[in-house]
């Protein structure tokens, strides 16, 4: 039976969630959420997570333990989470198609909340 995941992670950024967590004492994964702020709005947000919360989505992958906060499910539902080096910038990238707009800078954006009948049938879907 196939469990249901609000974001996946690629092998990258499981690479890097378990370099992370290597290096700093009692931390067990990280959470990656959204906050208000930015020029378009939004911004992703990924913390140490040292104790688990019951109400995180947890996905486990390749040994790195992502969490993804429960008010951010919306709007990360179908998201990709990778991590990239290019010559500008080092870190998590999010391929999310709920993604509506971004700014120039890239480091905020326009999201909408995925379609909760949508969600439902996913996790349905999951359990079958």
């Amino acid at each position: 039976m196939a469990r249901f995941a609000v974001i996946s992670v690629t092998d990258r950024a499981a690479e890097r969630v378990r370099e992370i967590v290597a290096t700093r004492e009692g931390a067990h994964g990280v959470r990656v959420g959204v906050k208000k702020g930015g020029c378009a709005g939004m911004e992703y947000t990924v913390d140490l997570v040292r104790e688990p919360s019951p109400t995180d989505d947890h996905v486990e992958h390749g040994g790195a333990n992502v969490y993804v906060a429960p008010e951010a499910a919306l709007f990360l539902l179908g998201t990709e989470m990778d991590f990239e080096v290019t010559k500008l910038r080092t870190g998590f990238v999010f391929r999310n198609p709920n993604q509506s707009s971004a700014c120039g800078c890239g480091e905020s954006v326009e999201l909408k909340p995925a379609d909760l009948k949508a969600l439902a049938e996913a996790r349905a879907a999951a359990g079958a």
